[in-house]
């Protein structure tokens, strides 16, 4: 879905991908928020099917609706971080950058912690 504005410059469409793509960035920069052993910030967790299959489940998912986005996001915490505090940080940072880039109001962000990453090196 996209949700398309309307202006006296023309017509603006934002896809519900580019929301989530914003949120990802938005809530990668928050602190405490894992980093992977690489540098990149790690937004997911893996999880196996009941057969043992790796499972990389999306991180993040934008709804659009014909006034305002709601998304969905799983984050791992870095070890002595508080997750709720990280977690309402992250609420914070996505709703600012989505409105911000978009002009989209957000209603509601939902921030599962999928995990605590105890060391930077594991």
């Amino acid at each position: 879905m996209e949700k398309k504005q309307t202006n006296q410059s023309g017509n603006l469409k934002v896809s519900e991908e580019v929301v989530a793509k914003i949120a990802f960035l938005a809530a990668s920069e928050v602190e405490g928020v894992a980093l992977e052993a690489n540098g990149k910030r790690l937004l997911r967790a893996e999880t196996r099917s009941p057969a043992g299959k790796v499972l990389r489940p999306v991180p993040v998912k934008a709804k659009l609706s014909r006034e305002t986005a709601e998304i969905d996001i799983s984050v791992i915490v870095r070890a002595g971080y508080k997750a709720a505090a990280v977690g309402v940080s992250v609420q914070q940072a996505i709703k600012t950058a989505v409105q911000n880039m978009t002009g989209i109001a957000v209603s509601k962000i939902n921030v599962k912690i999928a995990g605590i990453r105890l060391a930077e090196n594991v």
